[in-house]
């Protein structure tokens, strides 16, 4: 487990890949992922690249001034419906995309995209509510 934001950070910035992957693998309490997302804005992006970070730092990121932080959250699997559907009206159309396309979107999710302003993305969404 990891145990604090400094540690995080050291075994994300590692070039040990036994390191990296503790990094992108192991839980951290919510307490040092809060820490890392005031303390160390930089790293946000792989915080929301954890395969442990609890929905509520997902939640918290999917609100991020970063497009490539809420890139990372539209992508997460275990992403929620809710937090999908806050996503669905994000200002990059990337992230528009990965909702999209996401298989936790829901058809109301869906719904909101259907008069995107990027056709791809009403593309995706027609395919997808046809099926």
């Amino acid at each position: 487990m990891i145990g604090s934001a400094d540690e995080f950070v050291t075994l994300r910035s590692s070039g040990d890949p036994a390191e990296y992957r503790r990094a992108a693998h192991e839980e951290a309490p919510l307490a040092v992922w809060l820490a890392v997302i005031d303390g160390h804005p930089e790293y946000r992006k792989w915080v929301a690249h954890n395969k442990t970070v609890p929905l509520e730092v997902l939640d918290l990121l999917a609100g991020d001034e970063d497009a490539i932080v809420r890139l990372r959250v539209a992508g997460k699997r275990k992403v929620s419906d809710r937090i999908l559907r806050r996503l669905a009206d994000d200002s990059h159309e990337s992230v528009r995309m990965r909702v999209a396309r996401h298989r936790n979107a829901s058809r109301e999710t869906l719904r909101l995209l259907e008069q995107d302003s990027w056709d791809e993305v009403r593309k995706v969404v027609r395919d997808r509510l046809t099926d």
